[in-house]
């Protein structure tokens, strides 16, 4: 069985249809890429695992639990945390108080803790910023928070939207090796991401959206050698 599957995912904003029939999965350890266009369905299809949008139709399955009609805290604490597109820290909460939110579902003060200690192990620039405002970091820094907030719920399941959006490009580099060094912790991780190059390199597979429907599936290394993929995402 695998960790995460979506069958049939049909999402609406207003009377608009936006997502029609989204069917993916997701096995334990891998690392997984959702590649397209803006617009194509890529961020909705993240929040709708995370509880965030809530479908009309379809099935969400994580490690054979239903999904659709949790609340998203309780999606949290089954073990899927998201880094959301645009960072979204408290910029006018310390990094160390934006890092302890993030570990709200977890009641064993000292497991905590340790995961504090790996994720400045991550990130050596949140322990020398944690007592800094967040709105005060860099765009790296606040996406170095934004996913370590996330690691503190401890999850099975990472999901990342964009995270090298704004970044300079040794930045982007370096965020995607330390999303590499988590998967190796036993972190899976869905990764949403514009720079394709890059997340087809990262990852195990990979599918291609467009205007909300899943129009290719295959092995991150087959999609980068594919003549269309080429074409419309890597430039050629």
């Amino acid at each position: 069985m695998a960790l995460l599957t979506l069958s049939d995912i049909r999402v609406r904003y207003g009377s608009v249809e936006v997502l029609h029939g989204i069917n993916l999965h997701v096995e334990e350890g891998e690392i997984v890429t959702i590649l397209g266009a803006n617009g194509a369905g890529k961020s909705t299809t993240l929040l709708s695992i995370s509880g965030l949008v809530r479908p009309f139709a379809g099935e969400i399955m994580f490690d054979g639990t239903p999904l659709l009609r949790l609340p998203s805290h309780e999606v949290v604490g089954l073990g899927i945390a998201q880094s959301p597109e645009g960072r979204r820290v408290f910029g006018a909460m310390s990094v160390l108080e934006n890092l302890r939110l993030g570990a709200f579902c977890i009641r064993d003060r000292a497991r905590s803790e340790r995961t504090l200690e790996w994720i400045f192990d991550l990130f050596p620039r949140l322990l020398e910023r944690r007592e800094q405002l967040a709105g005060t970091l860099s765009g790296g820094e606040q996406q170095m928070l934004a996913i370590g907030r996330a690691l503190m719920a401890e999850p099975r399941l990472l999901l990342l939207d964009e995270p090298s959006l704004g970044l300079a490009p040794l930045l982007v580099r370096s965020i995607f090796e330390t999303v590499r060094a988590i998967n190796r912790r036993g972190v899976t991780v869905l990764l949403v991401e514009q720079n394709a190059r890059a997340a087809l390199k990262l990852a195990t597979r990979g599918y291609v959206l467009e205007v909300g429907r899943v129009v290719m599936a295959d092995r991150a290394e087959n999609l980068l050698a594919d003549a269309s993929v080429r074409e419309a995402y890597l430039g050629g």
